[in-house]
């Protein structure tokens, strides 16, 4: 088995990181479910952005990293990569794989299928907060391998999506199982964007994987943005005038 196999659920998960778009009728009776669902959020149509990913495989023996600008218009999105280390089979068949894919799915559409909306899950808000926040079950309404059986964790206030865990309800591939996502939300420019995501898979033979991204934003929807959690190194992509994908070396 070769190390393609060991993390193929990169490019699934970053495509699921997909933008929500506003929710159709019939939203659940609780409030901030219900406000999550009908609020008449800005929608995210392009930004700039820093991401940093990191993934392992072989129980962590191998492990790889990169940094790269990226510009989202739209279902188009392009990259560049300014700085990498570790594995380059790593970085190639899961980190470089992973932007891809995100390419490719937003070029057909397939984001939309992983937005939580009603069309894609049953949600069952618990009657307690968990630290603060209302813990919505997510329950899919198909076996697709971009929907997540887990919970959403919204703001009690203005119902605003602030979490979302659990286990891809389909693995990627017959060599990947027990796949576990944790993705993260904020508000930056006063739009609702993915910060963060990290995910881990036990892969037959090979043990576990694990892989994770983290986003800076640079601009949203046309405008400059200050993002709190930009490292010094996204000033790279500050003045991206053109990206053009990096070659990458060889395997070893």
């Amino acid at each position: 088995m070769t190390l393609s196999t060991s993390i193929p659920i990169a490019a699934t998960l970053t495509a699921a990181l997909a933008v929500l778009p506003p929710a159709g009728p019939n939203p659940p009776s609780h409030d901030a479910v219900e406000r999550f669902l009908t609020q008449s959020a800005t929608p995210l149509t392009s930004a700039v952005t820093f991401r940093h990913l990191e993934a392992t495989a072989r129980g962590g023996s191998l492990r790889g990293w990169l940094d790269a600008c990226t510009i989202v218009d739209g279902r188009e999105m392009r990259y560049s990569i300014v700085a990498q280390g570790g594995s380059s089979a790593v970085r190639k068949r899961a980190l470089v794989a992973a932007l891809e894919g995100e390419v490719k799915a937003r070029r057909s559409g397939e984001t939309g299928r992983a937005s939580l909306h009603p069309d894609n899950y049953e949600f069952t808000p618990a009657a307690e907060p968990d630290a603060g926040l209302v813990r919505v079950a997510l329950k899919p309404r198909r076996s697709e391998s971009l929907l997540v059986k887990g919970a959403m964790y919204l703001a009690p206030g203005d119902g605003d999506l602030v979490r979302v865990e659990g286990a891809l309800v389909k693995a990627p591939s017959f060599w990947t199982r027990r796949v576990r996502v944790d993705r993260r939300y904020a508000r930056v420019g006063g739009v609702r964007v993915p910060v963060s995501m990290t995910s881990t898979a036990s892969v037959l033979v090979v043990g576990e994987s694990t892989f994770s991204m983290a986003y800076s934003y640079l601009a949203i929807n046309g405008a400059p943005v200050v993002d709190p959690r930009a490292p010094e190194a996204a000033r790279a992509c500050t003045a991206p005038a053109k990206t053009e994908r990096a070659q990458q070396p060889e395997d070893r």
